[in-house]
């Protein structure tokens, strides 16, 4: 019985090795102020996986919509598998988000309540399985982008300086 445990603690630790990024939004990260994440499912056709298995897609317009007790993703660009032909896919198909019903409540009543936004951040495979990593977002204003940036420049030269001396 030692052992399971054992092997529990290096699954987890397999799991995160296990991860392959398909797409990151980093664009969102620049124009919205992540206020919380979740991990979703998402439903997929064939030529869908096939397609992201090669890394043929754009999250730069992606958003999600609660539609009564569903989350879908909306504007997502995966490009059409070239091997699928005649049983291809709807390259900006909405797709079904796949989420727990207390879930899908806390993230509409917040998106909805204060006014915020779902954005997919990041998708990814976890055990071979597809997963949008989504955010509930608040957008920056134009000052606070320059804030941000100034930041960054900031650290970036206080990394360089450590470096050097």
């Amino acid at each position: 019985m030692a052992k399971q445990g054992k092997n529990k603690k290096s699954d987890s630790k397999d799991d995160a090795k296990n991860e392959k990024v398909i797409a990151q939004n980093r664009r969102a990260r620049h124009d919205y102020l992540v206020l919380d994440t979740l991990e979703c499912g998402i439903v997929l056709t064939g030529s869908e996986v096939k397609s992201l298995r090669n890394g043929n897609m754009s999250m730069e317009e992606a958003y999600g919509r609660v539609r009564g007790d569903e989350v879908w993703l909306m504007g997502c660009d995966i490009q059409e598998y070239s091997f699928a032909h005649q049983l291809n896919h709807i390259p900006k198909r909405p797709r079904k988000l796949l989420l727990h019903r207390r879930e899908i409540r806390k993230f509409a009543a917040q998106a909805f309540e204060k006014n915020l936004t779902l954005v997919p951040l990041k998708m990814y495979f976890t055990r071979g399985r597809a997963k949008v990593l989504m955010g509930i977002c608040r957008g920056k204003k134009t000052y606070d982008k320059r804030e941000s940036l100034k930041k960054k420049d900031m650290q970036r030269d206080i990394d360089r300086a450590m470096r050097r001396g």
